[in-house]
């Protein structure tokens, strides 16, 4: 009689260690291959993670849960935050990512020569920020009078519910590496300053692109623009007026160079208030190491080419011919 008291146990046992077994380790549906993004909240206990997760259709029971992460006890080690899970997922999959953070990033990438305005959308694309919140942040925090041109064009990760202000700290921080002690010395030994270069850089890298075919471009007009400063001629860097009207085109009116603003290098002389975008190393590099040549001018053609002349006769040539 005990020894089949005993089997019974022993079969009553086996059955709960299998019932355990496969309710933890065997996922709710290992055939899907759709993510979900799961939210744990702020104040959250292991409870109401459990019933969301089972509400959410990622486990089959939210018991399981409990007991698996009770077992280990790791229920005050659950991480608020946004996580990417899937049903083909076990449950000590699952709790692994929320007991260790690892919560879902947005990849981000911010081209060279975005502005403020484009940075502003494309984070409000990610679904990082409000549409105008990085626009109208405030910069008491932060050692600039204007972010614009600080911002280091990357690709970034940020995690879900990351802060504006731990957005902004983070691209600056990038500037900062990029920008480096040997580039530093360099700015210091010209006796300009690191606001003056990223303002130059800023036209340079909206105004022209090196190619294969002219792989100096950049650095040919950095000379010419450095040469104008010198001389006392106005930079009449078109770039700044389209960053003053918000348009993207490389055709300027008349009334448009006439427009009364910083920016205006047509209007002012000198380099404008500030950057007008935020410049990749290539444009800064160019900025610092000018190439000399006997041009005074320039112009992009609607192809990228860049093309240069000595006079403002063949410069004007050059227009009638590519800007049509």
């Amino acid at each position: 009689m005990k020894k089949i008291i005993f089997l019974i146990l022993f079969f009553i046992l086996v059955g709960f260690v299998f019932f355990l077994w496969q309710g933890i380790y065997l996922p709710k549906d290992i055939d899907s291959v759709d993510e979900q993004l799961f939210s744990v909240e702020k104040g959250q206990g292991l409870f109401q993670i459990a019933e969301n997760l089972e509400k959410d259709g990622l486990i089959k029971n939210k018991y399981f849960f409990v007991f698996y992460v009770s077992a280990k006890r790791a229920q005050k080690r659950l991480q608020a935050g946004k996580y990417s899970l899937n049903s083909s997922m076990n449950i000590p999959e699952i709790a692994k990512k929320i007991i260790s953070g690892d919560t879902t990033k947005i990849v981000v990438t911010i081209p060279e020569g975005y502005n403020i305005a484009q940075i502003d959308a494309r984070l409000a694309e990610a679904g990082l920020i409000e549409k105008g919140e990085f626009i109208n942040f405030d910069i008491e925090n932060f050692q600039f009078s204007n972010l614009e041109g600080f911002l280091f064009p990357d690709t970034y990760q940020f995690f879900y519910g990351t802060s504006i202000e731990e957005i902004v700290r983070k691209m600056l921080d990038n500037f900062e590496k990029k920008l480096n002690s040997d580039l530093r010395e360099e700015i210091e030994r010209q006796e300009k300053t690191i606001f003056e270069i990223i303002t130059m850089a800023s036209l340079i890298e909206k105004e022209v692109y090196n190619t294969p075919e002219c792989p100096n471009c950049k650095n040919l007009v950095s000379g010419i623009l450095w040469k104008r400063l010198e001389k006392g001629m106005p930079l009449q860097v078109d770039a700044t007026i389209s960053y003053i009207t918000g348009k993207r085109t490389i055709k300027i009116t008349k009334e448009e160079i006439q427009i009364d603003s910083p920016y205006n290098t047509y209007k002012y002389l000198g380099l404008p208030i500030g950057p007008i975008c935020n410049p990749g190393l290539e444009s800064i590099l160019a900025t610092l190491y000018p190439k000399s040549s006997e041009y005074w001018y320039y112009l992009s053609t609607p192809e990228s080419e860049t093309i240069f002349s000595k006079t403002l006769e063949e410069h004007n040539i050059a227009k009638a011919k590519y800007l049509k």
